[in-house]
């Protein structure tokens, strides 16, 4: 399918086709959803990249917001590493990197609002009730993740259906965090699709072998998402939300 800078949103059996065609997979109807977190499921994106810039100014780095709406997904640590490259030449201690991941930390929770995304939750909601497993799959560790959950979602995510970055040895944009999330479901790659908003993101699921829809929560356009090789684009979760009985069906619908 042609990936353009808008499209026609009912072009989801062309785009699941497309995708079955490429991966020579047959007959596989979706069982489970895998969200990501900072711009899936809250609207935590400005207050990430403010704490970003503002911690790397602290340690004499440069930084712009749009860097880390780049960079989005990946463990702070790897941030930390890019950081470091750019201001000093070298990679930072695992002081150093603890020390500023913290200050970061202290700063998001000084700017976060909590706030969901617009249309998040009804969705997860369906996602549920269609009778899926999710999973939350996130770059971030830090240590209030199930808190904030909760208070945004209620019962929907818990321990055993949430992998982080604390669980991977390599995060996005390497596919470990989504082969870990299949594992955890007992599912290939052809049972899934994926929720996501970042490049990162995107590239990871994509080499996992999932079908992987980018909802364009941030200041990044979309042909980055579609160069990052997302299977559809679109605008808001509530678009999604709407085609997700269309998705459903069309994973049910057999190619022989």
């Amino acid at each position: 399918m042609e990936r353009k800078e808008s499209m026609d949103y009912n072009n989801i059996a062309e785009a699941l086709q497309t995708f079955r065609t490429e991966k020579a997979y047959r007959h596989a109807p979706f069982r489970s959803c895998f969200f990501d977190m900072d711009g899936v499921l809250f609207d935590s994106m400005p207050a990430h990249a403010r704490s970003w810039v503002e911690a790397a100014g602290e340690y004499g780095i440069a930084a712009e917001p749009l860097d880390f709406y780049r960079w989005e997904g990946q463990k702070g640590s790897d941030t930390i590493k890019i950081l470091f490259e750019r201001g000093y030449g070298r990679q930072p201690t695992e002081k150093e990197i603890a020390d500023m991941y913290g200050r970061k930390s202290q700063l998001f929770a000084l700017y976060n609002s909590g706030n969901v995304i617009d249309g998040a939750p009804a969705l997860v909601s369906d996602v549920c009730r269609q009778g899926l497993c999710i999973m939350l799959v996130t770059g971030s560790s830090q240590t209030d993740i199930l808190q904030r959950l909760q208070r945004g979602y209620g019962d929907s995510f818990g321990p055993a259906n949430m992998v982080t970055g604390a669980d991977v040895h390599r995060g996005k944009p390497h596919p470990e965090p989504y082969l870990k999330a299949l594992e955890c479901v007992g599912m290939s790659p052809s049972e899934a699709f994926v929720v996501e908003n970042a490049p990162l993101g995107v590239r990871a699921a994509v080499d996992a072998g999932i079908f992987t829809i980018a909802v364009n929560t941030g200041c990044l356009p979309d042909a980055d998402l579609w160069d990052a090789g997302a299977s559809l684009v679109l605008p808001s979760m509530a678009v999604l939300r709407s085609l997700l009985g269309a998705l459903l069906a069309e994973s049910r619908t057999s190619m022989d």
